[in-house]
């Protein structure tokens, strides 16, 4: 089988490419992803990129691979930063990550193999199965680690595609993996924070790029002026660290994006603001949308936490959602996505 490898320079990834060396009888092939931010910004971070290639390059020429190098800096800033900044200003939260791999490394990416690559495998924690001639995508063996959150909005055609070696791993045993293999990588800590970041800190990306505006950080009710902030797209709701306050815990409750205010509520009222119900827009499933009956859950963000819920259409690509448990950081723009059992179901953009 031939297959293209998305190499990071991480450790997952450098095990993946070495587990299916292992397995023999395929003719693999790397590629390192370059984008437009590593140049961009470079002063911002250590090197974002140079590191990475550098291990890259040594994973593969100890495992006899040859490595590509790919630049989808354009398509980077068009179809992922540009989405990410658009969101922000709008006062809302986006999710990067997914439009990342749906757009970028099983999209654009795709269109520059030739159809000769059966698959693309990443270092990703997922798993992809075929059902007769469909494919699901269900969760890794590590619910830590788990990345099907950012992997919902992949098609049929793209996850027929897609390889997950690392499915069946916990992140110990990769660990344990990139030790018996003599990786150069194997005790390189994992990378942080959003895709295209790199070792760019994300407020200093914010602010390259949308600036700085003075406002009040206001508490919800009262009206009451706590301090000061630099820019209500700096914050997102139900966010506790970064706002300077004494007298806490206060947490995000609120943006005023016209007269730029931020309001808080305190930690002691916060339970009070948790909501049950929500809607959901530009629903994508990647199999088929599921029914009002289905027992599902969802997850509001990336972790292991979900909750059971209760799903219904609106009509077009919006749904009504009701959960079993309430939550309290909820923010437009974010993704809510639905799970039935280990299979992932797909999602939409909260309203």
């Amino acid at each position: 089988m031939k297959i293209a490898v998305l190499l990071s320079g991480g450790v997952d990834s450098s095990v993946a490419l070495n587990l299916l060396k292992e397995e023999g009888g395929h003719e693999l092939s790397a590629y390192y992803l370059k984008i437009w931010l590593e140049d961009e910004l470079a002063y911002l971070g250590d090197c974002p990129w140079e590191e990475d290639l550098s291990y890259a390059r040594e994973v593969c020429e100890r495992a006899g691979v040859p490595l590509h190098i790919i630049s989808l800096q354009t398509e980077y800033l068009d179809k992922v930063v540009g989405y990410a900044l658009r969101e922000l200003k709008a006062g809302r939260t986006p999710s990067p990550d997914i439009f990342c791999n749906q757009r970028i490394k099983y999209g654009e990416f795709f269109t520059r193999l030739d159809d000769s690559y059966h698959k693309v495998a990443s270092g990703h924690y997922a798993a992809v199965e075929q059902v007769e001639s469909r494919f699901v995508l269900k969760t890794a063996a590590d619910p830590i680690k788990d990345q099907t959150y950012f992997l919902s909005h992949l098609s049929q055609a793209q996850l027929g595609r897609a390889l997950f070696p690392l499915g069946r791993y916990t992140k110990a045993e990769v660990r344990t993996l990139a030790d018996s293999m003599n990786l150069p990588n194997k005790d390189r800590k994992d990378s942080q924070g959003i895709c295209f970041l790199g070792k760019i800190q994300y407020r200093d990306f914010v602010k390259f790029h949308l600036g700085e505006r003075s406002g009040p950080i206001k508490e919800l009710g009262s009206g009451r002026v706590l301090g000061e902030h630099q820019g209500f797209w700096f914050y997102t709701i139900g966010q506790r660290q970064g706002l300077g306050l004494s007298g806490g815990p206060w947490f995000v409750a609120q943006k005023d994006t016209e007269q730029n205010i931020v309001y808080v509520t305190h930690g002691t009222r916060l339970t009070g603001r948790a909501k049950l119900s929500l809607t959901v827009a530009d629903g994508h499933w990647i199999d088929a949308a599921p029914l009002a009956s289905d027992q599902i859950r969802v997850k509001l963000r990336h972790g292991p936490a979900s909750t059971a819920c209760r799903l219904l259409p609106l009509g077009g690509k919006r749904w009504w959602l009701r959960m079993e448990q309430g939550d309290t950081g909820i923010a437009s723009g974010q993704f809510a996505i639905f799970y039935s059992a280990d299979l992932c179901l797909g999602g939409g953009i909260i309203e």
